[in-house]
C-alpha cells in the first residue's frame, strides 16, 4: 500500500542524506522525495511516498524519528490530508495536430512556455490526475519531457506539523 509520509526536521547539511541513508540501509524505496524549508528556515519539512504494509511503515516512522536530525513524523496515508504534485511538462505540438487545448481542459493545467512547437505545460494537481494526464500526452505521441515535483501533503486545519521551541531558543539547537 502506498503511503504518504511527512517529515519534520533540521534544515543542517547531512539530514536528508541520514533519512536517505536510512531508507536503503533497510531495504525501503522510496517512491518520490520533496524537501524545502517551512516558515522556519532552520527547519525543513519532507514529504516523501513509499509503499509497504501498515507494519512496515510503522517501523520506518519509529526509525526516522530515532535520527537526531528529525524532530516529528506524520504518515497522512489514511488521516484527511491535502496532497497535491507540481509537473512542468514539454510537449510537441505541430500546426493542425492534436490541440493541447482539449486535452488539458479536464486538469489544472497553464501554457507557461513557448518556443516554435515545443509548449511547456504547469499542471498542478492530485498525482492520479496526473498520470491519467501523462497517459493522454503519450497516446497522442506529444509528450516530450516531464519532470514531476512529487507529492506534497499538509493537513487541513489546526492539526500538523509544528516545532514550537519552548525555551524560545533558535531552532537549530535540538
Amino acid at each position: 500500500m502506498r503511503h504518504v509520509i511527512s517529515v519534520l526536521m533540521a534544515n543542517e547539511a547531512g539530514a536528508l542524506v541520514r533519512v536517505a541513508g536510512m531508507f536503503s540501509q533497510r531495504g525501503f524505496n522510496i517512491e518520490s522525495l520533496n524537501v524545502a524549508p517551512t516558515e522556519d528556515s532552520a527547519v525543513s519539512r519532507l514529504t516523501l511516498a513509499t509503499s509497504g504494509t501498515e507494519d512496515v511503515v510503522e517501523q520506518i516512522n519509529r526509525q526516522l524519528l530515532k535520527l537526531v536530525d528529525v524532530i516529528d513524523v506524520i504518515d497522512m496515508t489514511g488521516d484527511e490530508h491535502l496532497e497535491l504534485e507540481l509537473a512542468l511538462i514539454k510537449v510537441r505540438v505541430e500546426e493542425g495536430g492534436t490541440s493541447i487545448n482539449a486535452l488539458a481542459d479536464p486538469y489544472d493545467v497553464a501554457e507557461i512556455s513557448r518556443h516554435g512547437d515545443l509548449v511547456t505545460l504547469r499542471y498542478l494537481g492530485e498525482g492520479d490526475d496526473l498520470n491519467t494526464f501523462i497517459a493522454t500526452l503519450e497516446n497522442a505521441g506529444i509528450l516530450v519531457e516531464l519532470a514531476r515535483s512529487g507529492a506534497v501533503t499538509m493537513t487541513p486545519g489546526a492539526e500538523g506539523l509544528h516545532y514550537h521551541d519552548p525555551n524560545g531558543e533558535a531552532l537549530a539547537h535540538f
